[in-house]
């Protein structure tokens, strides 16, 4: 019997924290903290508009060599380690998947998500691509993806080799239960233990953002108000302190 490990998962409200300030910010203010770029490239937002965030299941393929992996799509299903990490999906997880950019492995199908989304999983970033795409579309989970493809799991080039374990999606580093922060702009990894950091500055960062986008709006001199400059922070602190009072 095939036995994964299960990943430990942050604060409830550390994630929907972090839910509120975006993917653009995140990556700015990891930035600032150090962390060049949390940005996993290649997989882009596949259900418009579907912003989420929650703590990383990881599944990671490796390049296929049939004297390890003889399994068709519906034989032995239990060797299929792609099945495994879903078995672990709680409300909110987010599936994360090393597949190596490859464009001819459909690593989940309309079935495989539905049970996740059934399991109250929110989205799934893989670096490859899904099948069944027209109908794991409707299914009202988020979706970063390369792409689609008609192809099974391991049919072609690859195959599911480990369950939450450190992967590289899209060459950025994702440990299990980091938190997955994704929107349209693209999904990034945000590291536990700078995720209490990242929601104290991000949530300043939105705040100010907020007071100059309505300047900006009224036709305020961009040099002034982005980035907001000390020259308009006591314009801005009065504003701040109006908004409580109200």
């Amino acid at each position: 019997m095939i036995e994964t490990a299960d990943i430990q998962r942050p604060p409830k409200d550390l994630v929907r924290g972090l839910a509120a300030i975006g993917s653009a910010t995140a990556s700015s203010e990891l930035n600032r903290l150090g962390v060049r770029s949390a940005h996993i490239c290649g997989p882009i937002a596949m259900t418009p508009g579907k912003a989420v965030a929650g703590p990383a299941l990881t599944l990671q393929c490796m390049p296929k060599r049939e004297d390890l992996y003889l399994v068709d799509e519906y034989a032995e299903p239990e060797k299929q380690l792609h099945r495994h990490v879903l078995y672990h999906a709680q409300a909110g997880d987010v599936v994360v998947v090393d597949a190596r950019g490859e464009m001819a492995a459909g690593i989940f199908g309309e079935m495989m998500l539905t049970y996740f989304m059934g399991r109250g999983g929110v989205g799934v970033v893989i670096d490859g691509c899904i099948r069944d795409f027209a109908k794991a579309k409707d299914l009202g989970l988020g979706l970063w993806l390369r792409g689609a493809t008609p192809n099974f799991h391991s049919q072609t080039n690859i195959f599911p080799f480990g369950v939450n374990v450190p992967i590289a999606c899209g060459g950025t580093m994702v440990m299990p239960g980091d938190i997955i922060v994704a929107d349209d702009d693209g999904a990034v990894v945000v590291p536990v233990k700078l995720a209490p950091r990242l929601l104290e500055v991000a949530s300043q960062h939105a705040e100010w953002e907020e007071f100059s986008r309505l300047r900006l709006a009224e036709g305020g001199d961009l040099r002034r108000y982005y980035p907001l400059t000390e020259a308009a922070r006591p314009e801005y602190e009065a504003w701040r302190q109006s908004r409580r009072a109200g």
